[in-house]
């Protein structure tokens, strides 16, 4: 069982050596592992699991998507099927080592006892999914692979040279003060918590995709397509060792089952004749390649009125359908047959519904992952990647096995250090994973990581834009902050909260590199909605991020290298690489910039628990017996002695029943706790009586009390006091004058509001020279709204200094009316920097003669702020029985504004 621990010393930690240190022991980790050992190194293969049923073969492979198999596919026409697949974003030399070593690969892996599909004579039954060159290989019994590999490891001539350490997770990669090679990890226990220290000649991560990265439409944390343990540890670690990540914006999506979450394996239903339809049961793929385009395809289709989308089985016949059963549901997903059987759907009589899956960085899916060379070395010396982890796009198994194999080769060369360690980077390490234990009552965990990936999914998942783009980066930035103060008591919660900050680098890096490609590309992978077009131009180049020395993350735009497989779509330009430095935010407020800076306005008291009465007890007994009565709806004969309680607790939850009850006397009951001692009972007494002001009845005795509340020095008992005397009809013209003497900004501004109910058009008049912008434009809009609304009492606001003032005088006149004069001072204000002011006066010529305003509003249908096109627009709207009018509208119809094209479009609609 879990215990609560202790943070560790660090100069206690456990110190390991080793020549080669391998990181991950799933796919390519474990391939990793066995080269190294067979080149003569000694290993050190570490897994925050155990090796034994980790990665994402725990539970076997159905199929491999990319066998080379000779004589029945060339290895040149894979690379350039994988060139055009990634939109000509790659790095052929990387692609070409998995097209020419992967057969052999699969031989290798024949060799352990891992099984592939044969036909009848012994040959490799290849199948064809995609509409050029056949790849794909099913593995029926591949349900074993991890245990074969397993058992590999576990043969004595491999242990003599390989060591496994089970649940222990590396969180940060130790390099060389000096030159920056790495040396080591540091790392802790995941079941006993003890701080652990590697040190290496080289170091190999192969931790996977960062599969934890959107969040699912279930709400599941761990109900990922991809494995969940996959938290994009070596995304986080090779970038804070400073190694270039490329491809970041290309993201994984996937097809899934709905409501599953599983994949749809049309890698191992199609060739035996299933597909993918909509609900007319059509083909509608044309996209030659699973890829980011067939996924946009996948997308639109799902979204059009030919939606859903189905994995079509149902034609087939039993005995493909029973085949087709004993891989799915067996591999990958055994749950998979439970969920169709508790929905009742065959795959005889149904045809399999599909969606998509929440975004993911992965290499061997799509092309998101560490830099990494044709030997899988990484820009840190003696740092490598592989597996979905590196970008080698589109390399999915046999690609990971590929490149586990050619970093443990060349590894195997080098020999453990033995030279100190860098005490800042050992102590930020033991820091990064202990510091929960500082703050054991801290946010937990799950809750931490759900709000994180909402934000991935609300900003950062496709189609994107640029200003959703830079909310992400500033959420992620906010959140850094809330997951330093998260709080653990185990080792295993320490492992999830380490997990959180991984999932939060690879969400900046995501953001960030989405934003610095200002093209679309990829398809759904990358479509920016506010850049559309891919642009080969000025953007068929890789885009490299990293860590620069003063912390901040940095861009690179890199060429293409030339093509070992010429592909005639795409001719990278080639040249120098260019530094783009940190990415620009785009910015995202829609009230525009400020002219000046806001007028200072005195703090408000505290209105919270933390302003409550020092003398205030704890829970009292009456207040549960208040709790109780409340469900039989008491009347005020039996609330009123907990409206008196000592208790300012007990008086509250009595108000707030008043509120939930409003017995016959709620009114006057609430309006005298407006004058109660504790600032929680005014708070809880001024809302009620705003909740219950439309039932209350208007009785003297009721505003009898909330006049004598004015005088309360409370200003928000004052402002409420005078919002439901105006609301109720039980104050005066003198009364609320009065209260434009008061001290506070918002009570004045419900004077105004106040004032205007009765028509007091003298009073409100007096209140255009008040000093606050707020009472001012309050009083300007009060102008046009009573009732007999006349343009000469807003002619001091006309000219006032403040543009928001200004503005709202303008505004107005189209209430009041707009004569010739005000007219021409209208026109003449369209001409103000300040766009509140243009808007305003744009809106006043709605009430001007149409042979003014019509001239006058031509020119603003070019203004470059859309909401003063948009004043123009209403107001030729107003003229538009005049033919120039509607002439001019009608050249409004292509505004780049929705609002403004379809407010323009009512005049072609009113005239016919």
């Amino acid at each position: 069982m879990d215990t609560p621990l202790t943070v560790p010393d660090p100069a206690g930690a456990t110190e390991l050596s080793c020549d080669v240190l391998v990181v991950g022991g799933g796919t390519a980790g474990t391939m990793a592992a066995l080269t190294a050992a067979e080149r003569g190194a000694s290993v050190l293969l570490l897994e925050k699991a155990h090796v034994r049923h980790s990665g994402a073969l725990a539970m076997g492979m159905d199929g491999v998507n990319n066998a080379v198999v000779p004589g029945r596919a060339e290895p040149d026409d894979y690379v350039a099927e994988i060139t055009r697949a990634n939109d000509g974003l790659v790095d052929q030399s990387t692609v070409r080592q998995t097209a020419t070593r992967g057969f052999a690969m699969v031989q290798r892996l024949e060799s352990y006892g891992v099984k592939f599909e044969k036909d009848e004579h012994g040959e490799y039954a290849v199948r064809q999914v995609h509409r050029s060159g056949s790849y794909v290989l099913p593995m029926p019994e591949g349900k074993d692979v991890k245990k074969v590999l397993y058992r590999q490891l576990r043969r004595r001539e491999m242990r003599e040279r390989i060591r496994i350490e089970n649940r222990v997770m590396p969180v940060r990669v130790l390099t060389h003060p000096d030159d920056g090679r790495a040396v080591g990890v540091a790392g802790f226990h995941t079941r006993t918590g003890e701080f652990v220290i590697v040190r290496a000649g080289a170091v190999i991560l192969a931790t996977g995709a960062c599969g934890r990265l959107g969040l699912p439409a279930s709400g599941y944390l761990y109900g990922t397509y991809e494995n969940p343990t996959n938290a994009g540890d070596g995304y986080a670690m090779a970038y804070h060792a400073g190694a270039a990540l490329t491809g970041i914006e290309c993201f994984q999506v996937n097809p899934l089952i709905k409501d599953y979450n599983g994949p749809a394996c049309a890698y191992v239903a199609n060739p035996f004749g299933g597909y993918q339809v909509n609900r007319h049961g059509e083909r509608f793929v044309e996209s030659d390649y699973w890829s980011g385009q067939m996924m946009a395809e996948f997308a639109a289709e799902l979204a059009s009125d030919r939606g859903p989308v189905y994995l079509k089985l149902s034609h087939l016949p039993e005995e493909t359908v029973g085949a087709v059963e004993s891989i799915l549901h067996t591999t990958e997903r055994p749950t998979r047959g439970t969920f169709h059987e508790g929905r009742g759907h065959d795959y005889r009589t149904h045809d399999i519904e599909m969606h998509i899956s929440e975004i993911g960085l992965c290499g061997g899916h799509s092309a998101s992952g560490v830099r990494v060379d044709a030997h899988a070395r990484t820009t840190v010396p003696r740092l490598y990647a592989a597996g979905d982890l590196a970008s080698v796009p589109h390399n999915y198994m046999i690609g990971a096995f590929v490149f586990g194999d050619l970093a443990g080769e060349d590894a195997a060369k080098y020999t453990a250090y033995e030279g100190e360690l860098d005490r800042r980077q050992v102590l930020d390490a033991h820091e990064l994973i202990y510091r929960p234990l500082r703050n054991p009552s801290g946010p937990p965990q799950p809750q931490v990581e759900y709000k994180l990936r909402r934000f991935v999914n609300d900003y950062v998942a496709p189609p994107k834009t640029g200003a959703k783009l830079s909310l992400a980066v500033e959420a992620f930035d906010r959140m850094s902050r809330e997951i330093a103060g998260m709080g653990a008591r185990t080792a295993h919660e320490l492992m999830r909260c380490a997990e959180v900050s991984f999932i939060r680098d690879c969400a900046e890096m995501a953001a960030r590199a989405s934003l610095a490609r200002t093209e679309s590309r990829w398809g759904l992978y990358h479509e920016r909605l506010d850049h559309p077009e891919r642009d080969d131009e000025g953007w068929l180049h890789h885009l490299d991020l990293r860590k620069a020395p003063s912390g901040a993350m940095e861009f690179t735009a890199r060429p293409v290298e030339p093509y070992l497989v010429p592909v005639p779509e795409f001719a990278p330009p080639g040249g120098p690489e260019r530094h783009l430095g940190e990415v620009e935010l785009v910015p995202v407020a829609t009230a525009g910039p400020r002219e000046a800076a806001p007028a200072a306005r005195p703090a408000a008291p505290s209105k919270g628990p933390a302003a409550e009465d020092p003398t205030a007890t704890a829970v009292s007994p009456r207040l549960l017996e208040l709790l109780a009565l409340v469900e039989d709806s008491p009347g005020l004969d039996v609330l009123g002695p907990y409206l008196e309680d000592a208790d300012p607790a007990v008086r509250a939850a009595a108000v707030t029943a008043l509120g939930e009850t409003a017995p016959v006397g709620t009114g006057p009951a609430l309006a005298a706790r407006l004058r109660d001692g504790s600032p929680r009972v005014r708070a809880a007494a001024a809302a009620a009586l705003r909740e219950l002001v439309e039932v209350l009845p208007a009785e003297p005795v009721l505003g009898d009390g909330l006049r004598e509340a004015l005088g309360v020095p409370d200003p928000a008992v004052r402002a409420a006091a005078l919002d439901v005397l105006r609301a109720l009809r039980l104050g005066d013209a003198p009364l609320y004058a009065a209260a434009l003497a008061d001290a506070e900004v918002d009570v004045r501004v419900g004077a105004v509001r106040a004032l205007v109910s009765v028509n007091a058009v003298a009073e409100l008049a007096r209140a255009a020279a008040d000093p606050a912008r707020e009472v001012r434009v309050a009083v300007a809009r009060g102008l046009a709204a009573v009732r007999d609304p006349r343009p000469g009492p807003l002619g001091p606001l006309l000219d006032d200094a403040d543009p928001l003032v200004g503005g709202a005088a303008l505004a107005a006149l189209a209430g009041t009316g707009c004569p010739p004069e005000y007219a021409e001072r209208a026109a003449t204000a369209l001409g103000s920097p300040a766009w509140q002011v243009r808007a305003g006066a744009a809106t006043a010529l709605r009430a001007a003669p149409a042979a003014l305003a019509v001239p006058a509003l031509a020119p603003v249908l070019a203004d470059p702020n859309a909401d003063v096109r948009k004043a123009a627009v209403l107001s030729l709207l107003a003229h538009r029985d005049e033919p120039a009018a509607r002439a001019v509208l009608a050249g409004a119809a292509d505004d780049p504004d929705a609002d403004v094209r379809a407010y323009a479009a009512r005049a072609a609609h009113a005239v016919h």
